[in-house]
């Protein structure tokens, strides 16, 4: 009998996690290293047959990361009939991944529903793997390993949604400290835009939305002219947010 109770799994129906930090001015994902494979996956699982969807994303980051009260969002579900790479239960189960019983199981079609979660990194100071993998590590978006599946299509659109959201969700809010400095903020941005922000042109536009609130202390430590340290006005900020921060980057 396998170690992981299928029977009490909806058949054919799974969550994928695309967990995003803030580190060091990079974009991280929180990734698992699959056992005896130089493939790595998406935080992801399976939902219980009494288990709302959105409630087994919820516990599938609180087994990864340790967290409660993460900010989650559905964004795309991925259903083409060749989302899975051919005999790739074949390749779990020839490696000792997993055992016939869990073969069988793999073996079917899956459709995934797709979740990007926002945490702050610093928050998250053990990753825990899964069943399937050895390890759970951050890893920077402009540099990733070798996905498996389809988790590099789920990872892209994710990001495309974020680039979407970034005027409409309070992402800011959840992946940075809860106190940072301006650069930092528009690191962030260019981070998920891809692109280089014009510094003075960046700052006016955040500072006219009236959702900034400038601490009147300063980063200390740097070899630069210390910055100033902002925190969010998260009432000005959530109700920006619901009216749309009407701004082209």
């Amino acid at each position: 009998m396998s170690v992981l109770n299928v029977d009490k799994f909806q058949p054919g129906l799974s969550v994928d996690c695309v967990i995003l930090g803030f580190h060091h001015n990079e974009l991280k994902i929180l990734l698992l290293k699959l056992k005896d494979l130089e493939r790595w996956a998406l935080p992801g699982g399976f939902v219980e047959k009494e288990e709302d969807v959105d409630k087994a994303a919820v516990r599938i980051l609180r087994e990864r990361t340790g967290l409660k009260n993460i900010f989650l969002q559905q964004f795309h579900l991925f259903g083409n009939v060749d989302r899975n790479e051919e005999a790739y239960a074949d390749i779990l189960l020839e490696k000792g991944i997993v055992d016939k019983e869990l073969y069988d199981w793999l073996d079917q079609r899956f459709v995934t529903v797709g979740y990007y979660a926002l945490v702050e990194y610093s928050r998250v100071e053990a990753p825990t793997p899964d069943y399937f993998s050895e390890s759970c590590e951050w890893c920077s978006l402009s540099n990733l390993p070798n996905l498996w599946l389809d988790h590099g299509r789920i990872l892209e659109k994710a990001h495309e949604t974020l680039k979407r959201q970034l005027n409409y969700q309070p992402i800011g809010l959840n992946l940075l400290p809860p106190r940072f400095t301006m650069p930092e903020l528009q690191a962030l941005y260019e981070t998920i835009l891809g692109k280089t922000l014009d510094r003075r042109n960046f700052q006016r536009k955040m500072m006219g939305y009236g959702i900034l609130i400038r601490t009147g202390e300063r980063r200390t430590g740097g070899a630069h002219k210390s910055p100033w340290l902002y925190e969010f006005d998260e009432e000005k900020y959530r109700q920006g947010l619901a009216d749309g921060l009407n701004a082209g980057w």
